[in-house]
This record gives C-alpha cells, sequence and structure tokens, in this order.
C-alpha cells in the first residue's frame, strides 16, 4: 500500500459515464462525503471515448437521459428522434454542473488498485495520480463496453499510415480524401461506415460477419411531438418499469405463427418504416429471439432489402448474412445505401480472408494489396474483463477479482460479488438486459437501498460507536443467480452467434458466458423489490 497519506470519504466511485454521474448524485444527496475518479478529462464515460464520427444511441431521445430530474425531462432539448455522443457528452456534463457534482470528481484519474482491509471494514483504494484514498463503500461504474478490442491480425504494427480504434478517436484526424479501411461490422462500424462516407475518397469495408440492420428513423422531433411527450412522462415511466427491455415499444405476446404470410409482410414493411430494431425486434412478434422459424422469416425480410437497396449484385453478396438475425439489434441512417457509391467497396473475409498488415495497407490471401491512408479497427471491446483488467481490487482474504472471475465474470444482479464486502458494481455481469439508461438507474437504487439497510444499526465497537455492518453477497446466491442466467439464455437465437461479446466469444481463448439476465428490467425489478422486502436475505 502506498505510504501517502490517505483522504478518507464515504464511497468511492469509479468512472462518470452514466452510471457513475447517477451514483455519485445519489451518495451526494444522502449526505455521504464521495469522490468520483474518472480517467477521462471530463464526465462521460464511454460517450468520451467513442468519439468517432456517426456515433450515436439506439435508444430514443426521450429516454436515453435520467429520469429522476422531472424538470430536466422537460425542458432539456433533445431535437431529434436519436441523440448523438456530442449531444450526450454535452448532457452528461450538463447534469454534473447542474447538481453540482463536479466538485465530488477528479479526473484524469485512474484507479490503479482497491484492497479490502478486514480490520478497518474500509476500501484503500490507489490511483496513478499517486492519491489514496479510504472508503466505506466502493462502487465500480467502469462500464462493460469500455476496452478496445484488436483482432489478431500478423503485421498488425506494420502500417505506415495512421492506424485507429473507434474507441479512442484522436481530434486531430481529417478523413477528406483519404482512402480509409474499415475492420468490423457492428454497430460501431455501421455509424462510421454510414458517416464518413461522403468525405473520403475511398472507402473500403473489410467485412467477416455480415449483419441484418435495420432503418432508425432518424430525423426531427416536432414541437407538438415533444409537448405531447412532456404531457405525459409520467405514464411513459411506468409503462417503462414495467417492461422487459425499458423501451416504451409494444412489447408483443403474439408470435409470428399467429399472422398470415401475407400479414406478417405488411407487418414487417410497416416496421421498416418506422425505423427502431427494437420496435422491429419486439413489438408485432413475440417470438423473433426464441423461435427459429420466426426468426429466419425475420433474416429473409431484412435480406431482400439489402437486395433491392444494394444495386451491385457482387455487393450485396457481401452484404448479405447467411446466418439467422442472432446478434444485438442494429439500426442504421442509410448503411445499406452507401455502398451505391463506385467509391465505397467491401472485401468479403469469408470468401476472401486478410493475410497480414503491411506498410503499404491490407494484404488478403489472394495476394491482393489494398493500398490505405488510414485503417480504422471497429472491432469493439474486451467486455467486462478487459475493463476491469485495468486495476488490480483485492477483497477478503487476498481474494481478486481476477481470481474470481477464473470461470468467467459473474455477480450477484450485476452489483455485488461474494467475497468483495461493501464493493458493488454499477453494469457489472448477469445484470438485466435492457436500456442501459434505465439498467444504470435501478441498479444505483437498488445499491443505495442495500447501503440505506445497513445503515439502520450498526454494532458498537469498544469505544461505544457504531460501526457500520458489511454487505456482502452470499456464495451461494451468486452462484445460483449465474445458473439462473444461464437458464433463461438457453432459448435465446443470440446464443447461437459466435464472436459475440454478449457471451464473451469474440475475444479468443476466453470461456463462454452469459453476461445478461435475459428476462430484462422487468424481471429483475421484481426479483430485487423482493430482496428489499424480505429484508436483503441474500446478504450476510
Amino acid at each position: 500500500m502506498s505510504s501517502q497519506k490517505e483522504t478518507r470519504v464515504d464511497a468511492v466511485v469509479v468512472g462518470a459515464g452514466f452510471g457513475g454521474v447517477y451514483q455519485t448524485y445519489s451518495f451526494k444527496s444522502a449526505g455521504y462525503s464521495v469522490r468520483c475518479i474518472e480517467r477521462a478529462p471530463t464526465a462521460g464515460g464511454v460517450w468520451y471515448w467513442n468519439r468517432y464520427p456517426g456515433a450515436m444511441s439506439d435508444t430514443e431521445s426521450y429516454l436515453y437521459r435520467y429520469s429522476w430530474d422531472k424538470e430536466d425531462l422537460l425542458t432539456y432539448p433533445w431535437p431529434n428522434r436519436y441523440v448523438t455522443q456530442p449531444e450526450i457528452l454535452k448532457y452528461l456534463n450538463h447534469v454534473v454542473d447542474k447538481h453540482n457534482l463536479r466538485e465530488s470528481m477528479q479526473f484524469n484519474t485512474s484507479m490503479e488498485s482497491a484492497t479490502w482491509d478486514a480490520e478497518q471494514n474500509l476500501w484503500h483504494v490507489v490511483c496513478d495520480t499517486g492519491d489514496v484514498f479510504a472508503a466505506r463503500y466502493l462502487v465500480t461504474a467502469m462500464g462493460a463496453l469500455s476496452e478496445a478490442h484488436f483482432p489478431q491480425i500478423a503485421g498488425l504494427n506494420s502500417f505506415a499510415g495512421r492506424l485507429l480504434h473507434t474507441q479512442d478517436w484522436p481530434d486531430d484526424i481529417d478523413l477528406t480524401g483519404k482512402t480509409v479501411a474499415v475492420i468490423g461490422s457492428g454497430s460501431t462500424g455501421v455509424q462510421l461506415m454510414t458517416a464518413i462516407a461522403p468525405r473520403v475518397k475511398r472507402l473500403v469495408s473489410f467485412q467477416r460477419s455480415p449483419q441484418h440492420s435495420v432503418p432508425t428513423g432518424q430525423g426531427p422531433v416536432s414541437e407538438e411531438e415533444r409537448k405531447e411527450i412532456n404531457a405525459n412522462y409520467d405514464k411513459i415511466y411506468e409503462k417503462i418499469w414495467q417492461s422487459n427491455s425499458g423501451f416504451l415499444t409494444n412489447e408483443s405476446d403474439r408470435p409470428m405463427s399467429s399472422y398470415t404470410p401475407e400479414q406478417r409482410q405488411e407487418i414487417f414493411e410497416w416496421l421498416w418504416q418506422q425505423g427502431n430494431a427494437f420496435r422491429f425486434n419486439m413489438s408485432k412478434f413475440s417470438d423473433i429471439t426464441t423461435n427459429e422459424e420466426a426468426n429466419r422469416e425475420t433474416a429473409k425480410f431484412i435480406e431482400g432489402k439489402i437486395a433491392q437497396i444494394v444495386k451491385d449484385p457482387k455487393k450485396a453478396k457481401a452484404l448479405t448474412p447467411k446466418t439467422l438475425y442472432h446478434r444485438r439489434p442494429l439500426c442504421d441512417t442509410g448503411y445499406y445505401y452507401i455502398f451505391n457509391q463506385d467509391h465505397v467497396d467491401i472485401v468479403d473475409l469469408r470468401e476472401t480472408p486478410i493475410e497480414s498488415i503491411v506498410p503499404e495497407g491490407i494484404r488478403t490471401k489472394d495476394g491482393t494489396v489494398h493500398e490505405l491512408d488510414v485503417l480504422i479497427f471497429a472491432t469493439g471491446f474486451d467486455a467486462l474483463e478487459g475493463t476491469y483488467a485495468r486495476t488490480k481490487i483485492t477483497g477478503r482474504d487476498g481474494h481478486t477479482i481476477a481470481e474470481h472471475w477464473k470461470n468467467g465474470p459473474s455477480s450477484f444482479a450485476g452489483v455485488s460479488m461474494a467475497g468483495f464486502p461493501n464493493m458493488f458494481m454499477v453494469f457489472g455481469p448477469q445484470g438485466p438486459m435492457s436500456n442501459g439508461a434505465t439498467v444504470v438507474e435501478v441498479e444505483v437504487r437498488f445499491i443505495m437501498q442495500l447501503i440505506a439497510n445497513v445503515e439502520k444499526s450498526g454494532a458498537a465497537t469498544e469505544s461505544g460507536a457504531k460501526k457500520p455492518k458489511l454487505i456482502e453477497v452470499k456464495p451461494e446466491v451468486e452462484a445460483q443467480w449465474r445458473k439462473l442466467c444461464d437458464k433463461e439464455a438457453e432459448t435465446s437465437i443470440l446464443k447461437k452467434a459466435t464472436n459475440s461479446w454478449i457471451f464473451g466469444t469474440n475475444v479468443p481463448g476466453r470461456k463462454p458466458i452469459v453476461t445478461f439476465y435475459f428476462p430484462g428490467l422487468k424481471g429483475w425489478l421484481e426479483i430485487t423489490r423482493k430482496e428489499a422486502e424480505q429484508g436483503f436475505p441474500s446478504y450476510m
């Protein structure tokens, strides 16, 4: 441990994204002294680091914000249906300043280690700045998707041009007139390529796994629409907390087989025109993610749209998935249309894999060298494990989080781990599969309920002062929760996807795991509500 004098606080929060900002606000509002540390120079979390062109939330604007500030819900501007990265970053810093949270935050600071002291019932947190904190409570809100993943490609460091990853986008890059390659075609790659296509000289997508994407429905929100939403915010959130997905969209209970083939096509077309991948997946058919026949029909409709939109048969073939519709839902603002432009091309890595990166660009197995100015990796994240690998967290009896996760990340309800007293996670493993903005709110509220429960009473010390009880989930409860999450995911067609971060298979060598509680928000809230009503029996 560092010999530097420690600063005593009630709580340390690690990360100042959506979760960390709300956790800091909650501690401060409850009267606790709190220090939030953030490695970026300002609040924003994932929305600070992911500054690539086209970065945008796929949750509609009126829901991608905090529900707990009603006045802000009614007054803060969101002119379009979806908010872009600069708008989200501005919004989060607005919340920080409005509620005077910046005084409790320390930027350009990373946690190097956190160690539990069983004698004092404190966490000792050491930072790369030399700062050391001693806190009763430690909350990690570092996000699941914050550590860039690079694929293992020979010659990766030999490229003579500019090599970038979307997770760490530089401010000084200008792609105008450049020959650019993008590796990766998930949500990030789709957003990026759609945004940069108009400005580059040439754009080449190196695509291993083409995906099914539907329109976002992005566009301006009229004054009348905004007034209607404002007038109904209370009802909107009543429905949100009763939903599985954390979205207002209808969650259908009718299987696809209950409609005629003609009706299905009419519904698909209506959904396509409306936009939003979550609406497309959930609002009319109940079994797209659980019934293979329904899933294949959905995939076939989207593949038909690709064939209609993309005029070049070779490009259309490369863009057409040969799999089920079994990945994270994607939506776009014109992705397929960019391939109708002569300067936008695609290399199908299923047919012509990458052999190596060379100084000039990318060499494929057929011997072709694709000469490039800029090479961009939109290859996603080393989810959860990569995020927590940046620091060493040591709990009871010297047990580290790396040891705890030797068989893959686990927790109870996404917030607590056995052997790590008074430590909580926001958006940890096996939390509800739902709209992220709602997930962080319910998890922070549950954390504060846990703390309030133990703070009501305390064990008397020899001096007569009360020492707060510890909050530690029982090992058997954590194990049972992981088994429950595994069971709930069994029927999901998403499990058939390869190289999916949702199951930890996008990083070679990682053990497949279920990273979410698949029943979603409503089921999670019912379980944690009962937990609170019964006095938190899952905790020691």
